[in-house]
């Protein structure tokens, strides 16, 4: 399965072991990461070598071509808000799905647009560690059932 990772870049960072523990557990399971490089610690120096209309397009692209966004929403993005919308707004057709990942201690500071989707084509889990997390991955992502 192809998958697009979102994880925030410019926002706040909390979620970033979180976001490398799933990206190891999905390829673990044989899945196509796409977006591995945005948690490197250098992100943002790498990413301001395109321009943003550039990083804009390649990021339609690649949500244009994965079968599943798996998000982890523990910091406050906009790009990430963006990227969840994008996908479910168009996953009637598509037949796309999203994964809402996100520390369940950082709930209050969560967008309840986040920890309230109940959209039918969105799945999402509040994680208590990483151990939990890793779980979730392997439950949902081993038999590919997402």
């Amino acid at each position: 399965m192809r998958i697009y990772l979102a994880c925030t870049v410019r926002g706040d960072r909390a979620g970033i072991l979180a976001g490398r523990a799933i990206a190891e557990r999905l390829r673990q399971h044989g899945h196509e990461v796409l977006t591995t490089h945005l948690l490197a610690d250098d992100v943002e120096a790498a990413e301001s070598k395109m321009s943003e209309d550039a990083v804009y397009r390649r990021d339609l692209d690649w949500l244009a071509q994965c079968d599943v966004l798996v998000a982890e929403a523990s910091g406050s993005s906009y790009g990430v808000g963006f990227e969840v919308g994008y996908v479910l707004g168009r996953a009637r057709y598509t037949r796309q799905r999203v994964v809402l990942l996100y520390d369940a201690t950082r709930r209050h500071a969560i967008s309840r647009l986040i920890s309230g989707n109940c959209d039918e084509a969105c799945t999402k889990f509040a994680y208590t560690s990483i151990d939990d997390l890793t779980a979730f991955i392997d439950r949902h992502f081993q038999a590919a059932h997402v």
